[in-house]
This record gives structure tokens, sequence and C-alpha cells, in this order.
């Protein structure tokens, strides 16, 4: 283990998930030399990074360590020389996630935070900002480690590489954590027993899983998902899948591949949510003000349990493992967000891909995947298409690029429907979309429509 003390950066540190990071150091306090952790907001989160930083003083102290916690609204002045950043920020806070959701509901098709309509919206006001973030971090830390769990997490990833030209940066997504804590509950074993190999797109993967001496358990877990309780992800309905469809791919599915395979049932539930004000955004509206209620109190020197209701359990944990693998060369195995190298076969060996991957010293080393069969190629090759059009429409501002992606996200009926719920979701996002100014100024003079 390095010795070396180390400084870490959190922006968006005002986050209810903070108290989640901190845990997560906390655990690792003899693997990371840490003297100094700098929690970093905006003017619109000074309050919340105040209450949220204070718990985290707290959090240190309670645990006897002498780590500095630092909060901030200067970027710039807690990046300077910094050995790792983290990134969990939500551009326009959880209203502009409100607006992803109601918005194409109010049109008939799935609202979501990272996927169709809204997971593209949420692209485009995203990845200016962390791409701002990377260019600051070449000025003031270039050797740093950017570890993103802010979403669309691939996405993020991949426009970090492609047009941040930087590539020290893992994305981190928690659901093949939950993954893979229930199904080792369906086999009665502990992770740890196991070998589940994830590989794909965030929020789009597939994967199997092998036991020690090789055996593949994938069939089993399957067995299992049709006799139980289906639900992994706390946000995500527990729609059961069509069984001879997943038989047919030999894999098991993310939770997010609802929205894809049981389209008109997640749409139905979420029709119904919609009508009663009763959004999963909306939810999370609500839990946010009681954990920060919580977190308020001067006696609270740990995370709350109520945290894990938020749906992103293990996000922060996680980070704080990748951190630690990067720091130590641990070699840990886990699933991120990195690029593919030619991983998974079927993909551009530039790409971003979530997979199982080695966390080295020099960061992830994909576990090569291979091909996939006909069905999820073809959805997945959409899907990385539809991925790099919303990249580089949100780099550009260009219209046309974004139409494009619109057309041809599954999530998304094509047509003049698609172009009503842009042209809406532009204007309700306006004051966070500089780059698609020209565009919104010809919608609002009715010449784009």
């Amino acid at each position: 283990m390095k010795n070396n003390k180390i400084k870490i950066v959190t922006i968006g540190g005002g986050s209810s998930y903070t108290p989640e990071l901190i845990e997560g150091f906390i655990k690792r306090k003899d693997e990371l030399p840490i003297k100094e952790i700098w929690l970093v907001d905006i003017e619109d989160g000074k309050e919340k990074l105040e209450i949220v930083g204070n718990l985290a003083r707290r959090m240190v102290k309670e645990a006897g360590l002498d780590w500095e916690v630092h909060l901030t609204l200067d970027r710039r002045a807690a990046l300077k020389d910094a050995d790792f950043v983290s990134t969990q920020l939500r551009v326009g806070l959880l209203d502009a996630r409100i607006k992803d959701e109601r918005i194409p509901l109010s049109h008939g098709m799935l609202g979501q935070e990272t996927n169709g309509a809204g997971g593209m919206f949420k692209a485009f006001r995203t990845i200016p900002v962390i791409l701002g973030i990377v260019e600051d971090m070449k000025e003031l830390c270039p050797n740093a480690w950017l570890v993103n769990f802010t979403n669309p997490a691939g996405m993020v990833t991949e426009a970090v590489l492609k047009y941040g030209n930087y590539n020290k940066v893992v994305g981190l997504c928690n659901v093949p954590i939950m993954h893979t804590i229930k199904e080792s509950e369906m086999l009665g074993k502990n992770p740890e027993e196991l070998f589940f190999h994830y590989a794909g797109l965030n929020h789009y993967h597939w994967h199997r899983v092998y036991d020690k001496e090789g055996n593949e358990l994938t069939l089993d877990i399957i067995n299992e998902m049709f006799n139980g309780d289906n639900k992994v992800v706390e946000n995500i309905s527990g729609i059961k899948f069509m069984e001879e469809q997943i038989r047919d791919l030999e894999m098991l599915p993310c939770a997010y591949h609802r929205y894809y395979y049981m389209h008109d049932d997640m749409l139905h539930e979420e029709l119904e949510e919609f009508k009663n004000n009763n959004t999963r955004a909306e939810k999370v509206k609500r839990v946010e003000a009681e954990l920060f209620e919580l977190y308020k109190d001067p006696n609270l020197k740990v995370k709350p349990e109520q945290l894990n209701q938020r749906g992103g359990a293990h996000y922060s944990d996680a980070a704080c493992e990748i951190i630690s693998s990067i720091h130590n060369d641990k070699r840990s195995i886990m699933v991120v967000d990195t690029r593919n190298n030619g991983a998974v076969t079927d993909l551009p060996y530039d790409s971003a891909v979530e997979i199982s991957s080695y966390i080295t010293g020099s960061g992830p080393k994909p576990i090569t995947f291979g091909k996939f069969n006909a069905a999820a190629r073809g959805q997945i090759q959409l899907m990385k298409a539809m991925e790099e059009l919303t990249i580089e429409a949100a780099v550009t501002g260009d219209y046309g690029k974004a139409l494009q992606a619109f057309t041809i996200n599954p999530m998304v009926p094509a047509g003049t429907v698609a172009r009503e719920v842009l042209n809406e979701l532009l204007i309700a996002h306006k004051d966070y979309l500089p780059q698609f100014k020209d565009s919104i100024e010809k919608i609002e003079e009715g010449k784009l429509k």
C-alpha cells in the first residue's frame, strides 16, 4: 500500500449520498491514507452542502480520524493537487429530473431518469458540465483519477474519453452490485464465492454467473427468477420478464431492460404514477427532504439506514473501493464504465462499455466478453449508436443530431411526437442548455416545430 497522503474531491458534495461515501472511506481507513476530503457544490446547493458536510465531519470525528473535511463552492480551489475526483452532481437538481419524467409521460411515452427522452436530456445537461470539470482537472490536477457516478454514467465516461481527451476516468453504476447481491442470495452463496461476468452499456447490460470451479450457474438463476421475487433495484418495478425470451438469451438481463423488454407494462405503471403526481422523481424529492431533516440532527454521527431507500445504495461504497483499488493496485474485480478496447467484440474499440474489469494501479482492465447473440447484438448496437448521437448533440448543440438520437431510441416513438417532446424539453431546460441556444430561440419564435 502506498503511504503518501491523498486528497479526495467530491463534486456534488451536497448530495444525499455523501454520508455513504464518507462511510466507505472510513471503512477503508487502513487502506487509504487520506489527508483531505473536499466537498464541492454550487450556490443553489449551499444549504445542503452545509448540512451534509457537517454530518460528514461528525462521522469522521466519531471514527477517531484526523482527516480534514473542507466545504466549498470554489471548484478550482478544491481541485488543486487532488489525487482523486468523484462526481455525483445533478444539473438542474431534482426539479429537472421531474421534468425529464413528467414531460415524456404527458405525451404517452416512458419518462425515466437515464433512459428514453429524459435520459438523453440528462446527458445534454450533464456532459458539458463534466467536460468543464475535466478542463479544470487538466490544469490543476492532471494526474488525478476521475471517478464518475453521475448519470448517465456510460455516456459521461465516453464523452470524457472522446471529447475531453482524458483517459484517467472510470464510470460507476450500482445496478450490477444489486444484481450480484440478489442473485448470490438466490443461490444461497456469498458473492465472493461466485464470478459475475457483466458486459454491455450502462443500464443496458447482461451477465453470466460462474462458481469457483468454472461451472456456469446462469440457468440456475434464471430458474429462480421465475419462481420468486423479481425486484432487484429499489427504483425499478419488479414486473416479471417473459420467461421464454430470457431463456433464449441464455444471459441475465439488467433490471433496466424492463423498460425495453416489458415496455407496455412499464408504461402503464408509470402513467398511473404520473396521474397521481407520484413519479419516481417526485418520490425521491420527498425521500431526500426527509433525509436532510435527519442529517440536521447534531447527534447523528453515522449514515442513517433510511438512505438505502434512495435507490442508489452501494454507489458511494463502490466508488471508495475503486479509489482504494487504484491507489493500492488491488486488482479488485468490479463492474465499471471504461474504454472497450475490444472486450466486447460487437462494439467500437474506443467506445465506453460497462463491463467486469480488474481495477489496477493504472485503471480498469476489462475482462473480455466476446460476441453477443443476435438478439442482444442488434439491440446493443442500436443503443450504442443512440449514445454516440446523444453525446455529440450534448457537446455541439446540434439539433439534427438530437433529433436523430430521439428517432432511434427504442423508448421514443419516431415522428412528429419525437420532435414535439424534444422541443418541449429544450424549452423546459433552456437555462441549462446554452449549447442549444440558437435552436431554442427558433422554437420559441415558431421557426422550428
